[in-house]
C-alpha cells in the first residue's frame, strides 16, 4: 500500500481507456497478497464521479467485495450510466481482473440542496492529540508489524482513543461496543471534493471490521482470526475534508455466522456528522 498521501492521490489519478471504462493502477512495492478493499472502493467512486456532472456529488455508495484482487496487475472499471434525473444520478460500477468481476459498486449522486438539518451529536472524547498514535499499539506486536505498517499503511495519521469492553468487564453482555479513532490524511490533499470523497473511502475500509472483534478479545491482524470485506456502505451527509481530523465513533451490533457488522458514525472535529459507513466482513475463527 502507499507509504504516503501523494501516493494515494497518485492511485486516484485513473487512465481512461474508452467512454466509461476506466483503469487504476496498484501501489509499487506493496507486500500485501491482495489488493486493499478501500483502494478499489476509491478507485471506484473515482471512475463513477468523472463520468458526473460537475454539480452533484455522492451522497451514498453500496460495495460488494466479491473476490480478492490481484495486486500485481492494473484493475479496469466498467461504469454504467443507470440514470441521469433532474436532481439525482445512479452509476454502477463493476471493476475486473483476469476477466471476473472482483467488485460491484453502486453510487448516487445529488446535485446541492437546502432542507431540514439534523445531526447526532458527537460522543465526548479526548482529542486527536490526547489520543494514542496508532503506531505505539502497533509497536507491541514487534518490529516486524512496526515496519509492515510504516511501508502499507503511513499515509494517513490514526490516532487510537480507545474501546469499552475489556475481557473481564462483567456488563460486558449489557454495553453497546464501542471503538473509537481519529484519523486524517499525513499531508494536505487538493482542494477537489472529488478527491476527498475518494480518499476518505479509501481509508474507512481500514478499522472498521475491527470494531466487531472487539468484544471477543481479538484483532484483524491476529492470527486466529481470517477477515476480509463482504460489503460496505457509506452515507455522505455532508462535505468531507480527508486532510482534516475526523472521528470514527465505531459499533458492532452484531456477530454470527462468521461474520461481524459494524457501522460507525464520522465526525469533523467541530462535532459535524459528516458521514454514516456500515461494514459486513468475514471474521473466521482459525484459532
Amino acid at each position: 500500500m502507499p507509504a504516503s498521501l501523494k501516493e494515494v492521490i497518485g492511485l486516484l489519478e485513473l487512465e481512461q481507456l474508452e467512454v466509461g471504462l476506466y483503469r487504476g493502477s496498484q501501489p509499487a512495492g506493496s507486500s500485501l497478497k491482495r489488493v486493499f478493499g478501500g483502494q478499489v472502493a476509491a478507485q471506484a467512486l473515482m471512475a463513477a464521479q468523472l463520468t458526473v456532472p460537475e454539480d452533484r456529488f455522492v451522497h451514498s455508495l453500496h460495495l460488494y467485495f466479491i473476490l480478492g484482487g490481484d495486486p500485481s496487475i492494473p484493475i479496469v472499471y466498467d461504469v454504467e450510466n443507470v440514470r441521469d434525473g433532474r436532481s439525482f444520478t445512479t452509476r454502477r460500477v463493476a471493476a475486473r481482473q483476469h476477466g471476473e468481476i472482483i467488485f460491484y459498486m453502486t453510487a448516487s449522486f445529488q446535485v446541492e440542496e437546502d432542507g431540514y438539518d439534523h445531526q447526532d451529536a458527537m460522543p465526548p472524547v479526548p482529542s486527536p492529540d490526547e489520543a494514542t498514535p496508532l503506531l505505539q499499539i502497533i509497536e507491541m506486536r514487534g518490529p516486524e508489524a512496526v515496519e509492515h505498517w510504516k511501508q502499507e499503511w503511513s499515509s494517513f495519521d490514526l490516532r487510537y482513543v480507545g474501546d469499552n469492553r475489556a475481557a473481564d468487564d462483567p456488563q460486558r453482555d449489557l454495553t453497546p461496543v464501542a471503538q473509537r479513532l481519529w484519523f486524517r490524511g499525513d499531508g494536505e490533499l487538493p482542494a477537489s471534493r472529488l478527491i476527498h470523497n475518494a480518499a476518505f473511502t479509501y481509508i474507512s475500509d481500514l478499522s472498521l471490521l475491527g470494531a466487531s472483534l472487539v468484544p471477543h478479545g481479538q484483532f484483524i491482524g491476529s492470527e486466529k482470526v481470517q477477515p476480509a470485506s463482504l460489503d460496505h456502505t457509506i452515507w455522505f451527509h455532508r462535505p468531507i475534508a480527508a486532510d482534516q481530523w475526523l472521528l470514527y465513533d465505531q459499533t458492532s451490533p452484531s456477530a454470527s455466522g462468521a461474520r461481524g457488522l459494524s457501522t460507525a458514525h464520522v465526525f469533523a472535529e467541530d462535532g459535524t456528522l459528516v458521514a454514516t459507513v456500515a461494514q459486513e466482513g468475514l471474521i473466521r475463527r482459525t484459532g
